[in-house]
């Protein structure tokens, strides 16, 4: 096996540098895309990345990068990443904010298709447009233990910098797909085993179903909660009981609860 070339090393003091305007860019969704990168904030960020076989591609850290600091340069380095060492009017341009972390890492984006989850219990999110939800619901999904999450049609970038400080981390160890709607439909029907819709005209409470996986847990958007198209797709759908005077839980939470009920009985034993 061929060895890993080294990253370089540099130091940058002008927010006018092209590298510096190429990290930045990445708060911009186009930039994004068209980049397949994206920007995760925090020395404990990039550890949980390289922890999960995710190096980054790049770190920007504030010089003069001692100590720890200089311990993960060493480690994205000998991984063939490349050093940028930034005084503190540059990093807080990068992180577009006063008080920046002292270290920026870029990543290479990873998204699968639906069908290349593994087995478990999956949540499927239906254009969440929150980045804030987005990136709770991937922590929630690491936390619970579930396979993966699926994001059908339009929703928040998953990889916008609010979403990944969001995940705290587990944008770097859960599973990430994307489909349409049609695409959503051709996986439930090939699906083995319940794809549990909520819903809240569904007469059947969610702490009374019995789950079993493989599952998925199908959550609508925000506004106006499941669609009939993705509803149909269901095995099952099921409410989430309510006592208090709001109309709904916000989607994050509500995703939290009904894939906490699903994952229950799985959850014995489980560090506490």
């Amino acid at each position: 096996m061929a060895a890993v070339r080294a990253g370089s090393v540099k130091r940058v003091t002008s927010t006018a540098n092209p590298v510096v305007k190429a990290v930045r860019a990445l708060h911009q969704r186009k930039a994004r895309a068209e980049s397949g990168l994206f920007l995760a904030e925090g020395h404990k960020l990039v550890l949980d990345a390289l922890a999960a076989g995710w190096p980054p591609t790049m770190i920007v850290a504030l010089e003069p990068g001692d100590g720890p600091v200089a311990d993960l340069a060493a480690r994205v380095r000998a991984a063939g990443a490349d050093v940028v060492f930034a005084n503190a009017m540059v990093m807080e341009k990068l992180a577009r904010r006063d008080n920046p972390q002292t270290v920026l890492g870029v990543f290479e984006q990873r998204v699968v298709l639906p069908s290349a989850l593994r087995p478990g219990t999956i949540v499927v999110l239906e254009e969440p447009r929150d980045p804030g939800n987005v990136g709770t619901i991937v922590r929630t999904a690491d936390a619970i233990g579930a396979a993966g999450v699926v994001l059908v049609g339009a929703s928040a970038d998953p990889f916008g910098v609010e979403a990944v400080r969001a995940t705290m981390g587990s944008i770097f160890h859960v599973p990430l797909a994307r489909t349409d709607a049609a695409g959503f439909e051709a996986y439930a029907a090939r699906f083995d085993g319940a794809v549990v819709g909520t819903h809240l005209a569904a007469s059947l409470d969610v702490r009374d179903l019995e789950p079993r996986e493989p599952q998925l847990l199908v959550m609508g958007t925000e506004q106006s909660g499941l669609s009939d198209r993705l509803a149909a797709a269901c095995t099952s759908l099921v409410r989430i009981p309510m006592a208090g005077r709001a109309d709904s839980y916000n989607l994050a939470v509500a995703t939290a609860l009904a894939l906490y009920e699903l994952r229950r009985p799985l959850l014995a034993g489980a560090k506490a």
